[in-house]
């Protein structure tokens, strides 16, 4: 059967047919993207303090305030670099289209994100490294948020940056990376540099796992869109979990809670790599993200 979409993209440039694009544009949308991250972490920081200036610059910049307007300025970056590295406004050079996946593929696909995330979660507090790294200035700032500025952070901290990050990695990086290296160090090499731009080690570690996850959904389908609902949920409920209870601290639980997560990602790894796929089906939440997009471009 031919490749529909976006799948038809990446197969075209592994064929010998046409030419298979050059890896320096991706190295240097890199630095640019990490550029365009300072620039506009900048900016967001003198904005911050010009609305709080009766906060202390460290409760200002390290609280909620400080993480939306860091995720905001970092999501800008991730989109407009890839938008104009890409060269070309259509959804399907990011493969922002629907792919080969069944309504059944993503929630399986949902499920596999957030009960790996779980795992990583319960292992980190089991390894003692809970109280490390900038996982716990974001929980400490999400803790703050109730009322309206909760939901102000699950759209921000969840939906936006959840769908900027992957617009870049799984989007631009991995589709063009794809195209010159086999699929395997496509998804390597993209998800190391997702862990690297978290800029913190363990944090970065985690997105780099993560990251694996998502390259390999974005591959089985042929298309980031499943990648993007993945980020998405995840992202949101962190927030919403984090602001109604905060960390889950004890060795019992979280043994348990690891346990339980690896079982369960295990499982729908499983599922996936036997479930068919579905080409002439796609799914209705990928449609819909369709149409958002096309209507965002007017």
């Amino acid at each position: 059967m031919a490749p529909r979409g976006a799948a038809a993209l990446t197969d075209a440039g592994k064929g010998g047919g046409g030419e298979r694009p050059r890896l320096w544009p991706v190295w240097l949308s890199c630095v640019a993207a990490f550029v365009a991250i300072v620039a506009f972490s900048l900016l967001a920081v003198a904005i911050v303090r010009a609305f709080y200036p009766d906060l202390p610059e460290r409760a200002a910049l390290e609280g909620l305030p400080g993480l939306l307007a860091g995720s905001i300025a970092s999501s800008a970056a991730f989109a407009l670099t890839a938008l104009i590295a890409s060269g070309s406004a259509t959804a399907a050079a990011l493969r922002l289209v629907p792919g080969r996946e069944s309504g059944r593929t993503l929630v399986l696909a949902v499920v596999g994100m957030l009960a790996l995330g779980q795992t990583l979660d319960s292992l980190t507090v089991l390894a003692g490294l809970a109280q490390q790294g900038n996982m716990v200035m974001i929980r400490q700032a999400l803790a703050q948020a109730v009322g309206p500025d909760l939901f102000l952070a699950v759209l921000i901290v969840g939906v936006l940056a959840g769908t900027a990050e992957e617009i870049f990695f799984r989007g631009y990086m991995q589709t063009r990376l794809v195209q010159r290296l086999p699929r395997g160090a496509a998804v390597f090499v993209t998800s190391l540099f997702f862990g690297v731009f978290h800029m913190d080690p363990l944090h970065g570690l985690l997105a780099l796992i993560l990251g694996l996850y998502l390259g390999w959904i974005t591959e089985l389908t042929g298309s980031a869109l499943p990648a993007v609902v993945c980020h998405v949920v995840n992202n949101a409920l962190f927030t919403l979990l984090t602001a109604a209870w905060g960390a889950v601290d004890g060795f019992e639980i979280n043994l348990a809670l690891g346990a339980a997560g690896a079982v369960v990602f295990a499982g729908t790894v499983l599922c996936l790599r036997t479930a068919p796929s579905a080409p002439a089906e796609s799914a209705w939440l990928t449609s819909v993200a369709l149409r958002v997009w096309k209507r965002l471009r007017r």
